[in-house]
């Protein structure tokens, strides 16, 4: 699904026009953004539990000439499923 996919969806399930429907959606992965900048984690209730993790420099290779090089210690994003989220799923 694309963003413009999901912002007919909101508006379809919300009564609100496509263009309200993108500022909505855009404010919430604002919202997201700031929150996990600031605080490192965001939990929605039911839905799932974004984090902010420290993945550790490590070895990797370059495929094309098979050199051997460093991949410098980095920050990624986690998402944990909530209950809800994952029995949706099983269904």
């Amino acid at each position: 699904m694309t963003k413009a996919d999901f912002i007919e969806k909101i508006a379809a399930k919300s009564n609100l026009t496509k263009a309200a429907a993108e500022r909505v959606l855009n404010a919430f992965l604002a919202s997201v953004e700031e929150s996990l900048v600031e605080e490192g984690k965001l939990t929605l209730t039911g839905f799932g539990t974004f984090s902010v993790e420290t993945r550790q420099a490590r070895q990797g290779r370059n495929p094309r000439t098979g050199e051997t090089l460093t991949i410098a210690e980095g920050k990624m994003i986690k998402f944990r499923p909530g209950k809800m989220l994952k029995d949706a799923l099983d269904d």
